[in-house]
Order: C-alpha cells, then structure tokens, then sequence
C-alpha cells in the first residue's frame, strides 16, 4: 500500500465521546501530513445499539471541528457504501472465501447451551472462554460430521461463525505507537465473526471494509489493542497484506484513575461531547462544546494536545499547522489528563485572535440572549472592553449586562466597602454636575479628576461608589468607558437611583 489512506469507523450508537474526536483528529492530521486521504466509515452493524440521528450528529460534529473526510457517506467515493449496513453482499462473499480455509467454522450452540456450559465451569472455579480448549467439546462444525453439519443448515437452524485461534502460537505484533510485543494464542478465544441474523461483527467487517478500501493504517483507541492478535491472523487467514495499526491512550478523567466519562462531565461541569445531543428515548440533552460557547478552533487545538506534542512545545496551532507537523512517533504512550481549566484557556487565547466585528457576529447569534435591538456601535466598544477579560463570548454579555441592563440590586459587601451617606451626597452632586459634561472618555476623565479635587476627597471616594452605582459591583472596565457607553441620560439616572436605593 503506497499511498496513505486512513479511516475513522464509529459506531452510530450515540453521541461522538471526545476521545473519539481526537481518534478522529489523528487519523485526519495523519493523512493530510502524509498527503493521503481520511475516510469515514459508518459500522451500523450492530442494529440492537443503533440510535436514531447518532449517524447525522456524527457527520455535523465532525464538520463543525473541521476535520472533513475525503470519503464519506455523505462525501461519497470510489471505495464504496460507505455504510456497513450497506455492504452486505460484500461480507458474504468474503465470509464465503475464509469458510474454505481452516480459519473459520460455523458453531450451533444456543445461548442456553452456552450458559449452562457457563455455570459448569464456575462451579468448578473456572472461567469459561470459547477457545481452543472447549471448542472441541461443544456443538460445531468441528466436532460433528459433514452430514450433521449440512442437516443443521438445511433445517434454517441458527448458528455462528467463529474464528479458529490456532494452538499455541506466538504472534509478534506491531504498533507505531507502543512498539513490538508479542501474544501466545492460547490467551485468545474464538471470536464471533458472523451472528446469527448474517450480519458480521466488527472483527470481521472491519478486517474485509479496510482491506476493500485500501486502509493503509488503522489508528484507533487502545481498547481495540487485545484484539490486534486476531485481526493479525483475519489477515493472514484471507491473505491480504496487513496495514500499520496505532493504539492511542485513554483520555484520563480530571482526578483519579480510568478514563473520562460523560458522569466526569457532570461532576465536574465540562462537556464530553462536541455538540448538544439529545436523547431520542429520553429527551435528555447532553451538552456539546459547540453550545457551551467554545470556538471550533480551540476545541479542536485543546483535543489534539491531548497525548501529542507537537515541536518546541507550542501549545496555540491551526488545523494546518498540527497537520504539517503531526507525526504518531510523538503520540504519547501514557493517558492524557482532561483539564477543564486548560480548556477553558485554549478558548480564551483564540477569542483574543478575533477581531470585534467576528465577535459581534458571534454575539448576535448566540442563541442564549438576544441583541436585535441593541446598536452595534455600542457593541462594538463593550466587546473592545470586554474581550480580553473573557473566556468565551457569552461572557461578554454575561459579565458585561450592566451595560443593557441597570443594577435591580447592589452587592452587599461592595457597598458596605463602598458606600456611605458622604458618599451618596457625593454621588447626587456628581450626577448635577454631568448635565453639562461632554460624555468623551478622556473628557469624563479629566472631569472625574476635577470632581474629586474640588470636593478634596481621593479618587477612590469618587470611583468606587461611582463604580459600584453604575455596574450594581466593583467590577468591570474603566469607569469613564462604561458612562461614554451608558450615555449621559443612562448614567445621570443610574447615579439618582444609587443615591435612592443604597442603604
């Protein structure tokens, strides 16, 4: 295989998980380093775990972090359906070709049988496997004649296709990520290729779809890594040449052992997945960064440093800049931790990079507030304040409403700093003195200046109080800024309903 072609395979059995964004962040990194191409597959052969609209969620997530396949249900291509569902006829005539080796063979057993063989071996303090062991006493096309065998088949009994693990063989395997290591055969049980309604189960679709396709190099997570032995031998048994694999670490929950999970998220306030998801039987929603305010970039950038390091440590790149440089001999071998606080971070530095007009559209299309009759002038100049002390753009709003809305109450410990019957006297004649005051910055100012010299009081007697009527706290940008925004009429009003209301 020269040329590099690389596949993202999920299963559209809920929302995309976040460790499955960055699976499929390495496997597109990789391809555009390599100058290959970056299939999705979707393996919706497992029709008991299928959830209505996961196949579209996954399609629109990945869209949204700009990783775009080459191939795709959607995109199409030359290595087609790229839907398992759709590729029966091809499963079948691959099944057909390993039942003629000595690779495969066809097992009768029911589920009942299967438990009772079960507890007998838990009786006598053994665990039960389907391997090469207990193959030879049960009910398949190994241990019954060629006549028992057809009769079976010809009465539509049910039945299974198994793998037939050779016997004690040592398997030396490769991974680009974790090096050389070696398996023994008799650890290996005999795994399910074919169930019984026809349909194959991963092992087996995943071996034929990436070899049909021309997969060149599988990177997945490490969970598939004690599968890597019999995929190995499905190689072998069908004589394909075997691609390169790559098994990336776990992302590690925020605190203690084991990997992050959508209970971590609630725990600790993040979400795991890249876009709202709501639950077609429940109608719970699970939280999406995408609705949580992140930008694409900086989830993107946040997730693909999650167990790789790009050269000289920079932390901020492009998509374009990690593909130019993405390299799996630099993909950690040991889980990454999730840090909230680094994520919130990577978005932070990336709406600094946005100019005021790209955060106006942002704001003014944020579902979560609405800014129709709000001037954009006005906008303009909160988000020039505002910006720098926000992680994400809703902040701008959150922590900015005093400019569209007047304090209904005070802070409790600010105006006990702050405020006091000199500093109301001081606040009623401030506001009488603005009538005739040009509502510039540097005018109100030069003027605030003024206003505490004549009272000879220090400029701290004047600007908390001051703060503290305009905003309700003693928080937020420049004072002068925000009266040059609130306008002469807003700030004089605000100044007469402290002097009211502060007690």
């Amino acid at each position: 295989m020269s040329k590099v072609r690389v596949r993202f395979a999920p299963s559209p059995t809920g929302p995309l998980h976040l460790g499955g964004v960055r699976t499929a962040l390495y496997d597109y990194l990789f391809a555009k380093n390599q100058g290959g191409e970056f299939i999705l597959r979707i393996e919706d052969t497992d029709t008991a775990r299928y959830v209505e609209g996961a196949e579209n969620y996954i399609m629109e997530a990945l869209e949204w972090c700009g990783i775009i396949p080459d191939e795709s249900p959607a995109h199409g291509g030359d290595f087609g359906p790229y839907r398992q569902s759709e590729r029966r006829d091809i499963y079948d005539r691959h099944l057909a070709e390993i039942l003629k080796t000595d690779y495969a063979y066809i097992a009768f057993d029911t589920p009942e049988e299967l438990d009772a063989v079960r507890a007998e071996s838990e009786q006598n303090g053994e665990v039960f496997a389907y391997n090469n062991i207990t193959r030879n006493r049960l009910k398949n096309s190994l241990t019954l004649s060629s006549e028992a065998v057809q009769k079976l088949l010809d009465e539509k009994v049910p039945y299974v296709v198994r793998f037939k693990m050779p016997v004690n063989r040592v398997l030396n395997l490769e991974d680009l990520i974790r090096g050389n290591f070696s398996v023994n055969t008799d650890t290996l049980d005999d795994k399910v290729l074919v169930k019984q309604d026809g349909m194959p189960t991963y092992h087996f679709a995943n071996i034929v779809d990436d070899h049909e396709m021309q997969i060149s190099h599988v990177i997945r997570g490490e969970e598939w890594l004690p599968s890597l032995g019999l995929h190995y031998l499905l190689y072998e048994a069908m004589g394909w040449e075997r691609p390169e694999f790559a098994h990336l670490s776990l992302i590690l929950k925020p605190e203690g052992k084991g990997k992050l999970s959508k209970r971590d998220g609630d725990k600790f306030g993040f979400p795991v997945f890249p876009l709202n998801f709501t639950d077609p039987e429940t109608g719970k929603v699970m939280q999406g960064y995408r609705e949580a305010g992140y930008l694409p970039e900086a989830f993107i950038n946040m997730v693909a440093l999650l167990g790789w390091t790009p050269a000289d440590d920079r932390e901020i790149l492009s998509l374009d800049e990690m593909a130019a440089e993405f390299d799996l001999q630099k993909v950690h071998k040991a889980g990454a931790r999730f840090s909230k606080e680094k994520a919130e971070w990577f978005n932070q530095q990336y709406l600094k990079t946005k100019s005021d007009q790209e955060i106006l559209a942002l704001l003014q299309t944020n579902n979560d507030f609405d800014l129709s009759g709000q001037d954009d002038e006005k906008l303009l100049h909160i988000i020039t304040m505002m910006k720098e002390r926000a992680t994400f753009v809703q902040d701008i709003y959150k922590d900015g409403q005093f400019f569209f809305e007047a304090p209904k109450n005070y802070d409790e410990k600010a105006a006990k700093k702050a405020w006091t019957s000199a500093a109301a006297i001081l606040m009623s004649e401030l506001a009488d003195d603005l009538l005739n005051v040009n509502f510039g910055a540097e005018e109100l100012k030069a003027f605030i200046h003024e206003f505490a010299e004549k009272h000879s009081v220090g400029m701290g007697k004047v600007m908390m109080p001051l703060r503290l009527s305009l905003v309700g706290e003693l928080k937020g940008p420049d004072v002068p800024d925000i009266m040059q925004v609130l306008g002469k009429d807003e700030t004089i009003a605000r100044l007469r309903s402290a002097v009211t209301n502060i007690r």
